[in-house]
């Protein structure tokens, strides 16, 4: 079994991004993470231009959506530029021909009703236009996040099912997250097969924290507190393409795909 293993690069010329990691996979983000700005297109030939030269390269893309995006939140001065904000992605992920668009799960206030959050994702894929598929991540921290736990993931997926378009939605799983958000990753890619029936995309990502730390913080495969053959079993049984959202450039993401490619 082959398993393509890429990282998250930037934005401005990917093709030479995974060219120098010898890798047909790469991530990016279209613009600010951290900003309500729509996407950019950093690439010398445009959007156009990097959905041609992609394919003629062979390298296929995904984009991660801003950290801000934030569909479930009450908060309508959040969740309605969410929404925009999410839509404004998938249409430039689908203008570079990306597989996907990578979204974090959200949260609510803590002492919100958590079925809010989940029909408010409902009402957040009916909105949009899936041009792309979009895949939904969990996430390591906070008490009333909407994709930290198992339990709240299938929640999500279930209100999501009764929404148009819901084919369209799949599930990126990150290693770190579901290790610091206290998810077993002896059992998690059957766990969450068994609630989504999906796992588009693997983030394997070390993590500098305990299990069940909340922490989101990422570190080098091998250097942090999860189990190596557990890692490696993830990515194994998961079969889907690797990003590794790691420290360093492509020197340091290559000793990365080396050590997992070792293990698998």
């Amino acid at each position: 079994m082959t398993i393509t293993i890429g990282a998250h690069v930037d934005q401005t010329d990917p093709i030479a991004e995974a060219t120098a990691r010898d890798t047909t996979v790469v991530q990016f983000f279209l613009g600010n993470p951290q900003g309500y700005k729509g996407p950019e297109f950093r690439y010398s030939g445009g959007a156009d231009g990097l959905k041609a030269d992609a394919k003629k390269a062979g390298i296929d893309l995904y984009v991660h959506a801003p950290y801000l995006v934030n569909v479930a939140t009450t908060n309508n001065r959040i969740r309605i530029p969410s929404r925009q904000l999410l839509q404004k992605h998938v249409d430039g992920a689908a203008a570079i021909g990306a597989k996907g668009l990578i979204v974090h799960g959200g949260h609510l206030d803590d002492d919100t009703d958590p079925t809010i959050g989940f029909d408010n994702w409902r009402k957040a894929i009916e909105a949009t236009d899936l041009k792309v598929p979009i895949l939904i991540e969990n996430t390591a921290g906070g008490d009333n996040a909407m994709t930290r736990h198992l339990d709240r993931i299938a929640a999500v997926f279930d209100a999501i099912s009764a929404a148009s378009g819901s084919e369209n939605v799949g599930f990126c799983l990150d290693t770190c997250h579901a290790h610091a958000g206290g998810n077993a990753l002896e059992t998690v890619v059957d766990d969450v097969l068994a609630i989504t029936g999906r796992i588009d995309l693997v983030h394997c990502n070390d993590s500098r924290d305990a299990f069940d730390s909340g922490a989101d913080r990422h570190t080098s495969l091998g250097q942090g507190e999860i189990d190596p053959d557990l890692l490696a079993a993830v990515v194994r049984d998961a079969k889907a393409p690797v990003i590794c959202e790691t420290p360093g450039a492509a020197d340091e993401h290559v000793a990365d795909f080396e050590w997992l490619r070792a293990r698998l």
